[in-house]
């Protein structure tokens, strides 16, 4: 389907952003080669607050949020879907004629293209769900694979059970036989016939490179350009090969606390600051990995809905202000339909957005206690700074030397949450921050 799609200049300005050139990494010859995702993925994602409900309806109603309320607008254009768009019974899965995980029709009765089309005509894009295997069910019915003369049962490894977290009974695949590829190709066709353009694949392990492998091989022979996510809490022993096949990798567990009232620790809170600064040490880790084709994800941005996901205001821009200076995702996990104003001003913040979109990956300079102070050089010669008190209680004074940062001499420095320009800065920069607070800013050196 060919779509137009206007743009207001705040969008305009993020994809001039995204036409910088990048400052090198050192990684970029083992990215990926999909083309897809040179700049981290930004929108919203059903999974913190959605759960494990989605329907046609909601799913709809979110995507309609993102445009009314203008954060697309400001980049927001991608919309996921995640799991439990499944139906199951009591063997795990129901499948179709050729094996593939059959739609909830109760909750997306007019199917996934229908919804799709509806995301597409916001002029925003399509993100779908799926783990490794193959179904019981599939084997148990020995369907056919699409286009070949092979059967389920044929690449089915039915000594062991994929990781999943919705119908379980999902079979591992052996690759080493004749139609285990071609299985995964007519369910990546089936998606993209469908308008998926972002592929999350989740409950994957190093023991499932093989399906990585097939599924990244897969997507590219669609022909349509899906960027594909890794998920989650991945083995950093194995980046290199992440980073050659996908687009993004999860680099830890959930965001989420599962502490909400609702089933499963649903509802709100969707969060604490525990879950969240606990990515602190994962973003310094997994930092050379990111860039250009392949980004760490550090999980759902839980900003929208105030002080009820869990974090403080200041937590929140500490959030953002860490995910945007780690080049993550910025895949929102709230509702939408119920945005808070202070939330907002936060997300439409367009010198934020720029951090995270200038596809650069912040080391970590300072790690004192809760000290943290974050450094990235932009392709413009300029410095990007963050600094951080991660405590929950008490103020902290926190200092970066320029030197640190990566020049000498004197610094012109504006406030990038508030975008107030604060002139030349000496040798040394110092915050008094709140728990929980953040500084973040731009320095021009002037030496």
């Amino acid at each position: 389907m060919t779509r137009t799609r206007t743009l207001t200049a705040t969008a305009a300005a993020l994809l001039a952003v995204a036409a910088v050139p990048l400052v090198g990494t050192g990684q970029r010859a083992a990215a990926s080669d999909n083309g897809q995702s040179l700049r981290p993925a930004v929108g919203w994602s059903s999974w913190s607050f959605v759960r494990r409900w989605p329907t046609q309806a909601k799913i709809e109603a979110q995507a309609d949020a993102l445009a009314a309320s203008g954060l697309k607008d400001h980049g927001f254009l991608q919309v996921n879907l995640d799991d439990f768009w499944q139906k199951c019974d009591a063997n795990g899965f129901t499948v179709d004629s050729y094996g593939r995980w059959a739609v909830d029709t109760a909750k997306f009765p007019d199917g996934i293209k229908a919804l799709a089309d509806h995301i597409h005509a916001k002029g925003l894009k399509f993100g779908f769900y799926v783990t490794p295997g193959i179904a019981k069910n599939a084997v148990t019915a020995n369907t056919p694979i699409e286009g070949t003369s092979y059967h389920a049962k044929d690449i089915a490894d039915t000594s062991k059970t994929e990781k999943n977290y919705n119908c379980k009974n999902m079979y591992y695949i052996d690759y080493s036989k004749p139609g285990a590829q071609d299985f995964v190709n007519s369910w990546a066709k089936q998606f993209a016939s469908w308008g998926v353009d972002y592929l999350k694949i989740d409950g994957v392990g190093s023991q499932d490179i093989p399906d990585v492998q097939a599924w990244s091989k897969a997507l590219r022979a669609t022909g349509r350009p899906i960027t594909f996510a890794l998920s989650n809490n991945l083995a950093i022993a194995d980046a290199p090969t992440w980073k050659s096949l996908a687009n993004s990798w999860r680099t830890q567990g959930d965001v989420e606390c599962y502490c909400g009232p609702g089933d499963n620790g649903s509802g709100y809170p969707l969060t604490d600051w525990s879950h969240v600064s606990a990515r602190f040490n994962t973003a310094a880790n997994w930092q050379q990995y990111a860039g250009p084709g392949g980004w760490n994800d550090l999980d759902s941005l839980e900003i929208g809905n105030g002080d009820q996901v869990g974090l403080t205001a200041d937590q929140r821009r500490s959030h953002f202000t860490l995910w945007a200076m780690a080049a993550a995702p910025l895949l929102l996990g709230t509702d939408l339909t119920h945005l808070d104003t202070v939330d907002k001003a936060m997300l439409t913040n367009d010198r934020l957005i720029g951090v995270d979109q200038d596809g650069v990956a912040a080391k970590r300079i300072v790690n004192s206690g809760v000290k943290q102070v974050w450094s990235k050089k932009e392709a413009d010669g300029q410095y990007v700074v963050a600094l951080f008190n991660t405590g929950t209680s008490g103020s902290a004074t926190v200092s970066v030397d320029w030197s640190q940062a990566g020049f000498t001499g004197s610094g012109d420095v504006t406030d990038l949450w508030s975008g107030s320009h604060k002139g030349t800065v000496a040798t040394t920069y110092s915050a008094t921050l709140r728990p929980g607070e953040t500084r973040l800013i731009r320095v021009r050196p002037l030496g």
